[in-house]
This record gives structure tokens, sequence and C-alpha cells, in this order.
């Protein structure tokens, strides 16, 4: 009786529940740090270590390229160098490769990131010469920082979410609570399944590699889009495709979103933001001459005369935009260089040119398994001395275009109606994208695992299809580096990942299709049929004042 009286009292003062929370919040993070280092130290034997030393080659590239430039010893170490040598090796990979074979597939402040890494490395370490596990720290405390930072994107992605639909979900979890602490649990749950991700953890610390870097960038996006500052979300996404390519594979859903509500001007806010930030990151490549500086600053003037003295609404993010396309049409006529676009993105779009990487659950195994590849024609036609082909590749394609212009239609309509299954239709892009897209590498299904956290503040069914997506997601990544080493102790285990694959397929397409369907489903959600059943036995059987008006939400 007494603890019970202590929890009771416990329950019922404020602060007491303000201080278990912080500490519980604490714990979660320490775990989660300790699981990350213990993870390190536990997969020395099949880490991957290829990726670490191609960062680290290339980062090195950028410190050579520096020195060459830089003939003068006392400067060839400066941060000056490194500067030159960083905007300059673009084009000497262009130059120098065979058969447009460049080998470097890194975005612009991804090979930022690596050569600011290598710096460090050859201070601290002179002479040496591969990725050391003492090296990778550095990287590996910016995985953690992006992941942290996710978690606490998705607690305030979901809580936001919940109250905006007026505290009501269909989880099980917390249906028995009191409505103003579901937003609260909820985004706290989601968060914690986010942080302690085993997929992204293996990603991130067990591999490792750098995927995680673009989720932060994804999820505060649309934390940008729900609150309409879509000038921020437009950079975000830009800022992270800079990062990892693959963000752009899923950036159309954001266009798509506010044009399936009629919005055009949001959409037109988002591309200048997108627009912008690109220009600022890549405008050292792209306006090399004075003519081209000439050129933007008069687009400059000239726009702010134009919007600010009609007294434009937003005047400042439409200047933005017409600075940027100034900068890439005086990139394009005045000699600016586009070699960062063409190594750093449409290189390592047909790097690949399969169906899949390694071992991955989705259709384009299924349709290896049955004999198609990348390249197979569906339909040909010759147009007198020209040919047009449609590939396995675009069939793909279209099917994914498809796919992401329903689940923008779908977080239109949630939006609008403040229904919690936003959520899950944020997600679903992530997962069509491995789903459906050839090329795919088994690491990327990590993406749709995390943000597909948010399920929990939905419903326990889409909350158990996250966790089956997280375990396939896993079994993926621990079958690519078990294969990579061989040990013989894991041979059993790498036979068993390598039979499952054709069901695992089919599960993940089928989970995948649970997601698409919650995010177009136009059915009125369970929780407001609940919620006007009670408020109708809540009512008398006989009363002589007027029945309150059902109020929409909009």
């Amino acid at each position: 009786m007494a603890i019970r009286a202590l929890f009771q009292s416990l329950s019922a003062s404020r602060l007491a529940r303000r201080v278990a929370l912080a500490v519980l919040i604490i714990l979660l993070v320490l775990a989660g740090v300790q699981l990350r280092r213990w993870t390190w130290d536990e997969t020395r034997h099949v880490r991957f270590q290829h990726d670490i030393v191609n960062a680290l080659y290339w980062g090195k590239e950028t410190l050579a390229e520096g020195r060459r430039l830089s003939p003068k010893e006392p400067s060839a170490n400066s941060w000056t160098a490194f500067v030159r040598g960083y905007f300059a090796l673009y084009d000497r990979v262009k130059r120098k490769a065979y058969d447009h074979d460049y080998r470097l597939d890194y975005p612009p402040l991804r090979l930022l990131v690596m050569s600011i890494w290598a710096r460090q490395v050859r201070s601290d370490f002179p002479g040496v010469d591969d990725g050391h596990p003492k090296h990778v720290k550095p990287l590996l405390n910016v995985n953690l920082a992006c992941e942290l930072i996710s978690a606490v994107a998705i607690f305030l992605l979901v809580r936001l979410w919940v109250q905006r639909s007026s505290g009501a979900t269909r989880s099980r979890f917390v249906r028995d609570l009191p409505p103003r602490h579901r937003a609260a649990i909820c985004g706290l749950a989601a968060a914690s399944v986010a942080w302690l991700e085993p997929s992204m953890i293996l990603d991130t610390h067990g591999w490792p590699q750098w995927d995680v870097w673009i989720l932060p960038f994804y999820l505060f996006a649309v934390l940008a889009a729900v609150n309409k500052r879509w000038f921020l979300c437009g950079c975000l996404l830009a800022a992270g495709a800079m990062l990892k390519g693959q963000l752009l594979l899923v950036a159309p859903f954001f266009v798509l979103w506010p044009l399936w509500q009629k919005r055009w001007m949001r959409a037109l806010r988002l591309l200048a933001g997108f627009a912008s930030m690109t220009a600022l990151v890549v405008s050292p490549w792209l306006l090399r001459s004075p003519t081209a500086l000439i050129v933007v600053a008069l687009v400059g003037g000239v726009s702010c005369w134009i919007f600010f003295s009609r007294k434009f609404r937003h005047a400042w993010v439409w200047v933005a935009g017409m600075i940027a396309l100034g900068t890439f049409v005086a990139g394009a006529l005045a000699g600016g260089n586009f070699a960062w676009l063409q190594i750093g993105f449409l290189y390592g779009s047909e790097h690949y040119p399969y169906l899949f990487i390694s071992s991955c659950y989705n259709l384009p195994f299924l349709l290896d398994r049955l004999g198609w590849s990348l390249k197979d024609s569906l339909w040909s036609y010759e147009f007198g001395s020209r040919h047009v082909a449609v590939t396995v590749q675009w069939m793909l394609r279209l099917a994914y275009l498809g796919g992401l212009a329903l689940c923008s239609l779908g977080v239109a309509r949630h939006s609008r109606k403040r229904d919690p299954r936003l959520l899950i239709a944020i997600a679903t892009p992530w997962l069509l994208m491995f789903a459906l897209l050839g090329q795919m590498h088994e690491r990327y299904l990590m993406w749709g695992a995390v943000v597909s956290a948010v399920a929990l503040g939905v419903s326990l069914r889409l909350s158990v299809v996250h966790f089956i997506i997280s375990a396939m997601s896993t079994a993926m990544i621990v079958h690519v580096m078990l294969v990579d080493k061989k040990l013989e102790t894991t041979l059993r285990v790498v036979d068993l990942l390598h039979g499952v694959r054709p069901y695992a397929s089919g599960l993940l397409l089928a989970c995948v299709a649970v997601c698409l369907w919650d995010t177009v489903s136009t059915g009125v959600p369970g929780f407001q049929r609940r919620r006007r059943e009670s408020r109708a036995e809540e009512m008398p059987a006989l009363s002589l004042r007027p029945a309150p008006e059902e109020v929409e939400v909009s």
C-alpha cells in the first residue's frame, strides 16, 4: 500500500513527472550512445572498410590538388590551398577520367566533409594511407549527431501532428491516456524507436556509412512544410541533396503536395528555396568570370526594384529565387563549370546499371529472378532514324512517380483534414523508392525504417508494419556485411538470409502496400467515429437546449 501511495503521489506531482521524464530521456540517450559504441567494437571483424578507404582517398585527393595548385611550400597546407584544391578537384577528375568512368560520385557538400576529415587525419597522423578505425571517429561523431537530431525531429513532428488532430490517435498504446498527454507520449515513443533503430545503428556504426546525414534535412523539411514555411523547406531539401543525391528522388513529393491543394505560390516558394540554396553552394563553380558576376548583380538589382517597390508578398523570397535563376543562367552562358553536376549527381545514377545491388528485398529483385535486366526493352518504336525504347528501368521509374503522386495527394488530404495519417504519408515515399526503383543498395531501406517510426502516432497496425520493415532492413545490412567477410562461423546465417530473399521481398511489398493504402485512404479515421459516438452518448435523452452544431476540422 505504501508503494502504491508513493506512485500515486508522484503521478499527481507535476514536478515529479517532469523529473521522471527528464531521467527517462537521459537514460534513453545514454543507452543509444552505449549501444553504438558496442556495435562499433563488436563488428570490427565484419566491418566494410571500402567506404572508409574511399572517403579518405578522395579527401586526400583534394589536399593533393591544393598542393599542386599552390607551388609555394609555406602555403601548400593552408586553408587557402585546401579551398583551391576543393574547387578544382571535379575538373581534374573529369579531365583524367577514361570513358566517363569518374569513380568519384560525391556531391559537393559530401566531398567537402570528407576533405575536411582527411585534412584532420593528415594533420594528426602524417603519412597514414588507409582508414584506420581510430581515424574514423570524427565521422562517427557526425553520424551520432545526425541520428540524435533525427530522433528530435521525429519527436517534434509526431507531437505537433497529434496535437493538431485534437490529441486523438488510433494507436492502442495510448488509448487509455488523458488526451492532453497523448501527443507528447506518441512523440517520445516514436523518437525512442527511431533513436534505437537497429538498421540505422548498423549502417552508421557497424558498416559504417554516411547515409544518415540526409535524414535531419528531410524531417525538418517536413516540419517546415506542415508549418507552411515552404522556402525553408526547399532550402533544407537542397542542402541535404548536396550531401547525398538520393534525397532528390523524394523531393518531387514536396512540390506535388501544395499543387494538389492548388496552392501554386507555395510550390513556387519551395522551388525558390531549393534553387537559392543550390546556387549558394555551387556558385564558386558557376560564377568564374567577371561577366557572370555582373549578370547576377544586375538580376539582383532589378529583382529588388520590381518586388520591393511594388510591395509583393514574400518579396525577399522572389528576389532570392531570381538571383538563383540568374546564377545558373550566367554559369551556362559565361563559362561556368557544371562538372559538379555531372560527377556528383548524374554519374551516380548510372554507376551501377543493375536491377539491384547486393541483397535487396524489393520488386527489382523479383524481376531479376524472372530473368529481366535493368536495360531490357519492353516496348520500342522507330521514328525514321531515331529509336525510342521503354526499358524496365523506365517502367519502374514511372511506377514510382505514380506512387509518389499518390503520396503527395494523400498528404495534401490529411493535411487539410488534420488527420494523423499524414505521418505515415511522409514515410511512404522512402518505402516506395526502395520497393520499386532499380539500382538500390540494401542500405537504402534504412531511411524508410527510421522515418516510418512515426507510425507509432497513427495506429497499432502501422506500428507493427514499421517493426517488420525495420527487421528486414537490418537483415539486409547484416547479410551484406557477413557475405563480404565470409567467416566460417557465419556461413549458416548467410545461407538462411540468402534463402529468405524471395519471401522477404513479397513481405516488404505487402508492407509498403499497407502504408500506401493508409496514405491514400479517404475513409473517416476511427478516432473521429469514436469521438462522435462518445459525444452522442454524453447527450441527455431529453433536453430543451438546442443541439450543439458539429464543427468539422478544416
